[in-house]
């Protein structure tokens, strides 16, 4: 049994009977050797900036509890649906810290890397983290790494929102609104941090000796009547990127990135880079006429007329309330979320309306064309032209945690008698199996571990793909497509690896926004005139080889049994029984019987092509020179 996994207080859990068949053992030891040196010597604590733990987070206890804030920024305007709290409260930040693929690939981080959750935790259960008990190291730097794998997260999983404050919350009001510019940082360190959730968290009375901290946001009352019945701070913090690049650029903090060459490149491998994407686009940009924060996308204004941002209803924010929607492309956790938790949390429809925002900001994201000639001859090829777009992100499509994730292009040409002659980027809902064709065009980075035995980029051992993400330190494929104006094409942390794309004119150093993909379609025998032409752009959360690489792992490497803590009235799905379950495996069971992360469909469009049998009857057209006559010019 691995000792960097076992929660503090397991007794006799452990490993017990195994109602899963793992696959092969995967040993990826000697390709990753160098990795593994490098991470093993270094010590814990792995994000030393900022504000870092014992600090006491609960100062006041009141503010520390969401609940407390819905109070007054939860249920008091239905017809709109603007509450803050309510928004949050089904989001993935409002829920990072119960999300099962996150607690599955901890343990394989962990496993990889003893201690390395906690480089996890500090984002996605900062509460847990501030307060000392997701910490993988003391004050003195001595590993305590039973506290990385989540074992030592006060309350449970599984319970509400209001009225008990636990460390499942995830990214609660308190830390947004408690994070801060410092203005007088300790010395060598910097007023704020863009990456690896190095945030700095105000601890210190606002106004008089025991108000607590500061409500930090972007209004300014000055004057005005009435105050809020709580202290405040205007920050233009929170009105820019910055602040949410703290968690949406992640590095890794021990190793370097190896290019396609093999060469260290002395640059800490870049393992999430949505930020600097957004900055390398004309909507990072204030001079592109396009310019957009995160917060103008993720957050946007409500139009409704009148608006509230509390219970007083004392101000019309019309145009001016950010809404905590924070939605991007996941539709599928948070209806497991519903499926496990909805019952106790009770946080109402907030679960469905966060859903089905991820699928409008799917639907809206990019734009797809389908190009092909009016008509054929018959049993002949035709030439189809799909162009994807990336319209409207301001990053590449897709952004964010790379692993598992991926869009593709699904075509399908049919007869006139709804026969398929065609098809590439099919998917098998039942099997969850998309079909990895000749043409198939799949946007995604592939990322892997250096060989130097055989110079290159590992990414499938044994036929298995694998993803030890605490381990990637080279980029195999990045395919992703641009935002609009992208002038990162030569930063080796955010280009294209083993693709290209374009500059929007020769020199101008800024790539295009789009990809062309070209299908060959062989026209069978007997197809009935006309054929339609559909390409559907479609979007995963996560791969069936991710989900299945994570149970796999906590079976091979017999992970302990689950020891998130949970209620009492906690009842374990399907085959699943207590002290019979790993992260790994309960995620499987979830995968398995919850909709398999089914794909969505974002964007389609669709032609027609006419068969003419008399196209190319004379033989002219045809190319067939022996048909030409001698004499006609």
């Amino acid at each position: 049994m691995n000792p960097m996994n076992t929660c503090p207080d397991s007794g006799e859990r452990g490993r017990r009977s195994r109602w899963l068949t793992a696959g092969p053992t995967i040993t990826i030891a000697a390709l990753a050797q160098i990795a593994i040196v490098a991470v093993l010597f270094a010590a814990p604590p792995f994000t030393p900036n900022a504000t870092q733990p014992t600090i006491n987070f609960a100062l006041n206890h009141a503010y520390a509890n969401p609940g407390n804030c819905q109070s007054c920024h939860g249920g008091y305007d239905a017809t709109n649906d603007v509450e803050p709290f309510d928004l949050w409260s089904g989001t993935m930040m409002g829920n990072s810290n119960r999300d099962p693929i996150f607690w599955a690939a901890l343990d394989v981080a962990n496993n990889d890397v003893p201690g390395s959750g906690e480089f996890c935790l500090r984002c996605h259960a900062p509460k847990a983290w501030l307060e000392g008990r997701a910490s993988a190291g003391d004050d003195m730097g001595t590993p305590t790494v039973g506290d990385a794998d989540g074992c030592s997260l006060q309350g449970n999983i599984d319970e509400g929102m209001v009225g008990v404050a636990n460390d499942f919350e995830g990214v609660t009001c308190a830390l947004c609104h408690r994070m801060m510019e410092n203005d007088s940082p300790p010395p060598g360190e910097s007023n704020f941090y863009i990456e690896n959730a190095e945030y700095w968290i105000d601890d210190e009375d606002c106004g008089a000796p025991g108000s607590g901290p500061c409500r930090r946001g972007p209004y300014d009352y000055g004057g005005a009547d009435p105050q809020p019945p709580h202290e405040w701070a205007f920050s233009t913090y929170h009105q820019g990127s910055e602040m949410c690049a703290t968690c949406h650029n992640v590095t890794n903090p021990l190793l370097n990135l190896i290019d396609e060459n093999g060469n260290d490149t002395g640059i800490l491998y870049p393992v999430e880079r949505t930020y600097t994407e957004w900055t390398q686009s004309d909507y990072g940009s204030q001079s592109s006429g396009s310019f957009l924060t995160c917060q103008n996308c993720h957050m946007p204004d409500s139009t409704e007329d009148p608006v509230y941002a509390c219970v007083f209803q004392t101000t019309n924010r019309t145009g001016d309330l950010p809404q905590h929607h924070f939605v991007g492309g996941n539709t599928w956790i948070p209806g497991i979320l519903e499926n496990q938790y909805g019952a106790t949390i009770d946080n109402g429809t907030a679960f469905a309306d966060t859903t089905a925002r991820a699928q409008a900001m799917l639907e809206s994201a990019a734009l797809i064309s389908v190009m092909a000639p009016t008509e054929i001859e018959p049993e002949g090829t035709l030439e189809v032209d799909v162009r994807v777009t990336n319209s409207l992100t301001g990053h590449k499509l897709p952004t964010g945690y790379t692993e598992g994730r991926r869009m593709w292009i699904h075509l399908e040409v049919v007869d006139a008698l709804d026969t398929v002659v065609f098809e590439s980027g099919a998917y098998d809902p039942v099997t969850a199996v998309l079909t990895k064709d000749s043409q198939v065009k799949i946007y995604e980075t592939i990322r892997g571990t250096w060989n130097p035995t055989d110079d290159e980029c590992v990414h499938t051992v044994n036929d298995v793909e694998q993803f030890h993400f605490v381990l990637a330190n080279c980029i195999l494929s990045d395919n992703r497509i641009p935002p609009l104006g992208f002038t990162g094409g030569t930063d080796i942390e955010t280009q294209p690896v083993a693709y290209t794309y374009p500059e929007t004119s020769p020199g101008s150093g800024v790539l295009v926004n789009y990809d062309d993909t070209t299908y060959t379609v062989p026209i069978p025998p007997g197809a009935a005139t006309p054929l339609t032409v559909n390409a559907t752009l479609r979007y995963q959360t996560s791969s069936k080889e991710y989900i299945e690489f994570l149970r796999d792992e906590a079976i091979n490497n017999n992970f302990d049994d689950d020891c998130t803590p949970r209620s009492s009235s906690f009842t374990w799905p399907g085959a699943l029984g207590v002290g019979d379950r790993s992260r790994g495996e309960y995620l499987y069971w979830l995968w398995d019987n919850i909709d398999k992360s089914t794909p969505v469909d974002m964007v389609d469009h669709s032609v027609q092509v006419v068969i003419d049998p008399t196209l190319f009857a004379d033989g002219f057209e045809s190319g067939n020179t022996s048909e030409w006559s001698s004499t006609t010019p």
